[in-house]
């Protein structure tokens, strides 16, 4: 193998871009490894980890891009470097065509678009305050994708953003729908009369599509960025974001989504449910059904629980894959496990996707390690081998950073799904596999051959390896659902209806398992 490392001075490219342009990258043929990322001193200490830091790399500044290769021998490295080159190009500014407009700074940007109110940032976690706080100083609402920022700047901006009037989404906010406008990662729902603010991803993704399915429709999807809910965010943004939604007359119904939530920061957005004058549904995973209905909400133990108040408005469900029975389902699977085979593994994108199956199985009594336990007794590092139920978010920090979110680029979760098939204790592997805007063209595709290996691996072991597989999406997204639904059928994966339904299933092999 060969290594390339060249450095391109004050050429600068968002971290979205980058993200894309390096699994693009990682494709082509004859690149064993490829890294695009501007230099900062973390995306250096990447580097470094791996053993791809040159004198060149280490001298790079903040502002500038690096790009590594590390290619097969024989390979034509100039030409590969030439056609990530191209890549970059084509994420440039000047691809918008023709008589388009490059602004500088936010504050030109906000002059030169008439009725521009939002802006989305992507940048370095190390300039992201910064460039937030030159949108709220211009009067523009922000949704900050970018993480790796400062709690107290985070409730700094918050406040700010909350004293103007305006929404602070972030950071690490990457999913909103705005005017039926999905920003960063999304789905195509219909419009309609359910609006969600959420602490949570791919939590307010599913309840999104959940809603869609129930033949009702979404008018906001405000996000709040993942930590709001915790101690140090203080909720200020969903607490902001209550009121905000039930003063408009569109939506008829608020959905709140969170991950478990610090008891102080609950108390706080509990009062405002209290007051909001609509039905509130909250859907905190591990939250207080006692204390919910004290305020005035309506409790929901589950994603599928807190879309089913669209049903009530519109009680016609669109067509979905098979229902499952969980526990016959669940006995089928067992009976056809070899001796010795017990053990779930979740292989997640989506952080409150692997929460509620994660706490699905915990309901049971049943012991479950992760990478996103509150428990440090069952925590595992991205590192670490699986050791009984593991179920692991690939899109924390832990795994994604210097690398992009896997709903970009899955290869990290399709090596883990390899080598999980080869324990013999392992009935059962859990996946998702999310849709939508900004996610992978085909998420489904590029998994089938690691889902046939695993296949492979078990069965020439004489065991049987049931592969679940929850697809999140819609009947408008692209590709659609039934789409990918179909494709991981035919490939003998049995296919969920729901997160929630997920978590029933995971649950009930666990047990049964166990019981065996």
């Amino acid at each position: 193998m060969s290594t390339t490392a060249v450095v391109r001075k004050n050429t600068y490219f968002d971290s979205v871009s980058l993200m894309s342009v390096s699994t693009k990258a990682n494709g082509l043929d004859g690149v064993e490894q490829a890294f695009t990322a501007m230099g900062t001193e973390m995306n250096k200490g990447v580097l470094d980890n791996l053993g791809l830091l040159t004198d060149e790399l280490r001298a790079a500044g903040s502002g500038d891009l690096m790009i590594v290769l590390v290619a097969a021998d024989g390979t034509d490295t100039e030409a590969l470097l030439a056609e990530v080159e191209d890549l970059l190009h084509r994420k440039a500014p000047a691809s918008a065509g023709a008589g388009a407009v490059t602004y500088r700074t936010l504050a030109s940007a906000a002059a030169g678009v008439e009725g521009s109110n939002l802006a989305v940032i992507a940048v370095n976690g190390a300039y992201a305050a910064r460039e937030a706080r030159k949108a709220l100083d211009n009067n523009l609402h922000v949704m900050l994708f970018s993480d790796n920022v400062a709690v107290e700047d985070e409730v700094a901006l918050k406040e700010l953003a909350h004293d103007k009037g305006l929404f602070m989404m972030g950071p690490d906010c990457g999913t909103a729908i705005i005017n039926n406008v999905a920003l960063c990662f999304g789905n195509k729902v219909r419009p309609g009369s359910v609006g969600i603010v959420a602490a949570s991803g791919t939590g307010s993704q599913e309840v999104s599509v959940r809603v869609h399915a129930l033949g009702g429709g979404i008018s906001q999807l405000i996000g709040t960025g993942g930590r709001d809910l915790s101690g140090g965010g203080g909720g200020i943004m969903m607490t902001h974001g209550v009121p905000a939604p039930a003063a408009r007359p569109a939506p008829h119904v608020i959905v709140l989504v969170s991950k478990p939530p610090a008891a102080s920061v609950e108390k706080k957005v509990l009062a405002e449910v209290a007051a909001a004058g609509k039905p509130v549904v909250v859907h905190f995973i591990g939250g207080s059904e006692e204390a919910v209905t004290a305020a005035g909400g309506h409790f929901a133990a589950g994603s599928l629980d807190a879309a089913r108040p669209a049903a009530r408005l519109a009680p016609i469900e669109a067509p979905g894959p098979h229902r499952l029975h969980p526990g016959q389902a669940a006995a089928d699977v067992v009976a056809r496990l070899a001796d010795g085979q017990r053990y779930v593994r979740g292989l997640f994108c989506g952080g409150t996707l692997c929460d509620e199956t994660m706490y699905a199985v915990r309901d049971a009594g049943i012991d479950v390690w992760s990478n996103i336990q509150k428990d440090p007794s069952y925590r595992l590092t991205a590192a670490a081998d699986s050791k009984g139920h593991t179920f692991l978010d690939f899109g924390d920090d832990d795994f994604t950073n210097g690398r992009p979110h896997p709903m970009i680029d899955p290869t990290p979760r399709l090596e883990r799904l390899v080598a999980e098939a080869r324990d013999p204790e392992v009935a059962a592997v859990v996946m998702d596999f999310v849709l939508g805007f900004g996610s992978h063209e085909d998420p489904v595709g590029t998994t089938l051959p690691a889902i046939e290996e695993a296949q492979r691996i078990a069965r020439e072991a004489g065991r049987h390896l049931e592969i679940v597989a929850y697809v999140l999406g819609t009947d408008l997204d692209t590709p659609s659902v039934a789409a990918q639904t179909a494709a991981l059928e035919a490939a003998g994966v049995t296919v969920t209806r729901s997160s929630t339904e997920t978590g029933q299933f995971a649950r009930e092999i666990a047990r049964k398992a166990q019981q065996a």
